[in-house]
């Protein structure tokens, strides 16, 4: 049977092992948290990256059309819409939706209204989109912007 020093000294040891072993783990626990705050801070700062590499060439559109002082109307227009696709095909890769209801039922959640109209004609029904004055937009489904809209209101009874 072992003696009570030995006892002790084996326990000593052990003990110091486990010591040693937790502060090793702390600290790859505090690595592991360091670095994923770096890595959180890094996804932050250049979300956009990739939509910026998109806009770019919508910009380098404009100020090629701006730069030709000698071009007729028709031809800045075609630049404009090739411009537009430029945007619109950035903004889909980037998942960002246009919000365009004209005809919807008005959305809270969408849509912001701006005033409330008469229904146009007696088959539109009341709190329906009639029109966008400015289109909204959502970002992988959230909305980032409202769409600002007219809605229609029942019609007034006639008079008797």
């Amino acid at each position: 049977m072992p003696s009570l020093e030995e006892m002790l000294r084996a326990a000593e040891l052990k003990a110091a092992e486990h010591h040693d072993a937790w502060l090793r783990a702390k600290a790859e626990t505090e690595n592991v948290r360091r670095r994923a705050q770096e890595d959180i801070a890094k996804a932050g700062k250049y979300a956009v990256e990739r939509f910026s590499g998109e806009l770019l060439a919508v910009k380098d559109s404009l100020e090629a059309a701006l730069s030709n002082e000698n071009q007729s109307a028709e031809n800045l227009k075609a630049g404009v819409e090739l411009t537009l696709r430029q945007l619109v095909a950035a903004f889909e890769k980037s998942n960002l939706a246009e919000i365009n209801p004209v005809g919807q039922k008005f959305d809270p959640h969408q849509h912001q209204a701006i005033s409330q109209i008469e229904a146009p004609d007696a088959n539109t029904e009341p709190n329906t989109v009639i029109s966008v004055l400015q289109k909204g937009y959502a970002l992988h489904g959230r909305v980032i912007r409202p769409a600002l809209v007219i809605v229609s209101k029942a019609r007034a009874a006639p008079a008797a």
